[in-house]
């Protein structure tokens, strides 16, 4: 489903979960300024805080930040979201390498603090999504109809510095490196035009929040990269947040069979109540999962999705797809020293072997149309999001998510970062037997499982 941009999908509501009642549509309150070299008054410098990443295998230490006026071409943004994913966690374990010290973070929301000259597309006050890849609109990548890797991009070989060599953010005299042209960690970020798209003003940002990466990406492996066919069996490779998100896809395709593999059980109900028919735990069968697959399919799946992030899984499930016109769609992101290794004989036969980056969706151009989507009530994707913590808590929610309870399923949790002054944090949210604050009012238990998404709500001191 979706066209071959990508920029369209029809929904079926009847197989999506019912939408949540409507969120509130007050926006937050921020001090509006204005470009610096647009004849109004200059930006200036802003202090605040950020999580940052000083080495690999060390906690995040929250730190005081200047983070600079934007330059032209580039957008300063006050924070209200920002989820934690496997990405984050990969680099703070030394397993993807980006230049360090860095504020990490690549899924986020926020309002448009100040913009720098030359930007057009957003104004002050605006509510936006900031994407890890941009949309320049002007290379051969850009004007393609197909894929959406801009050439402008910073993921596959990441500088940590914005397009002119610099960076916007300083901590104790000393530069600090963005990541992908986000940071998110941050109470303030500065990012290019580019990567930044204008969403609905009355779009909830710790909803919406998701559609900077997590869902797109599981959208449009399934729309886009695959596209799933009505009557045909798929199989989800973990069922983390992303993996979730394929779920509710491939039903919305009118998949008759869906396969979750995963090999935390405790998934397994709330897997099946997104239209999942079938969970494997591949530590509970004598045989390797991707044969069982293949037998329960009577030869393979016609759609395959990986969503953990380890070669192990991404060759299981190449090869739980039908020999013959089987697709495989690569999703997780591998350590950057992972090397992929299967029998070239096995796509001779026909098999299709897939990767795609944010679902293929063209940044700017598409993803915000998700959230008015949302806002429509064509889908519902709260029910991703299982956790609260305050910003505080940032450490706690990546023991989290490297704990037992996690470990593998190579999970999206969340962090929502609340803007609110003086709040008073009383209300707790109780985690794996584990007690966190989180801001009254704003907290929500979730009876959902915990491997999809956590929240982070904190307050503002800037």
């Amino acid at each position: 489903m979706g066209n071959p941009g990508g920029c369209q999908t029809s929904w079926n509501s009847t197989a999506l979960p019912d939408p949540r009642e409507e969120a509130g549509k007050a926006s937050a309150a921020i001090s509006v300024t204005k470009g610096s070299n647009s004849g109004l008054p200059a930006c200036k410098v802003i202090t605040c805080r950020a999580a940052i990443a000083w080495t690999a295998n060390a906690p995040l230490s929250i730190e005081e930040v200047e983070v600079d006026p934007p330059k032209p071409g580039e957008v300063r943004i006050k924070i209200v979201s920002s989820g934690l994913c496997g990405t984050d966690k990969h680099i703070l374990e030394g397993k993807d390498k980006v230049p360090l010290p860095a504020i990490l973070g690549h899924e986020g929301t926020g309002i448009v603090e100040s913009i720098g000259e030359g930007v057009t597309t957003v104004q002050p006050g605006d509510k936006v999504l900031i994407f890890l890849l941009p949309e320049c609109g002007e290379c051969r990548f850009c004007l393609h109809p197909k894929g959406n890797m801009c050439v402008k991009e910073n993921i596959l070989s990441p500088t940590g510095l914005m397009l002119d060599g610099t960076s916007r953010f300083t901590c104790r005299g000393r530069k600090i490196y963005h990541l992908y042209g986000t940071s998110t960690f941050t109470e303030y970020t500065v990012v290019h035009e580019i990567a930044v798209g204008k969403i609905d003003a009355a779009a909830p940002l710790d909803k919406v929040c998701i559609m900077s990466c997590a869902v797109p990406t599981g959208f449009g492996v399934v729309f886009n990269t695959a596209r799933v066919t009505p009557g045909s069996t798929c199989v989800i490779f973990g069922l983390g947040g992303i993996g979730s998100a394929v779920v509710m896809g491939c039903k919305a395709s009118g998949a008759s069979r869906i396969i979750g593999v995963d090999i935390i059980e405790d998934k397994f109900p709330w897997a099946r109540a997104l239209g999942v028919t079938d969970c494997l735990n591949p530590q509970n069968l004598k045989r390797p999962v991707q044969e069982v697959v293949v037998e329960m399919t009577g030869g393979g799946a016609d759609f395959a999705f990986e969503a953990v992030g380890l070669t192990d899984t991404m060759v299981a499930a190449f090869e739980s797809c039908h020999v013959s016109y089987g697709v495989c769609v690569i999703i997780g992101v591998a350590p950057s020293a992972a090397k992929l290794s299967f029998d070239p004989l096995m796509l001779l036969p026909g098999r299709t072997l897939k990767g795609a980056t944010l679902g293929e969706y063209k940044t700017r151009s598409c993803i915000p149309k998700l959230v008015t989507d949302y806002m429509q009530r064509k889908f519902n994707t709260d029910s991703l999001i299982t956790h609260q913590f305050p910003f505080e808590k940032i450490n706690k929610a990546f023991e989290l998510f490297c704990s037992e309870h996690c470990k593998g399923c190579q999970c999206r949790q969340k962090l929502i970062y609340n803007q609110r002054r003086n709040a008073t944090p009383k209300s707790q949210c109780k985690i794996l037997n584990t007690t966190f604050t989180a801001e009254e009012s704003h907290t929500r238990t979730r009876r959902c499982s915990d491997h999809v998404y956590t929240i982070l709500k904190r307050k503002t001191t800037a």
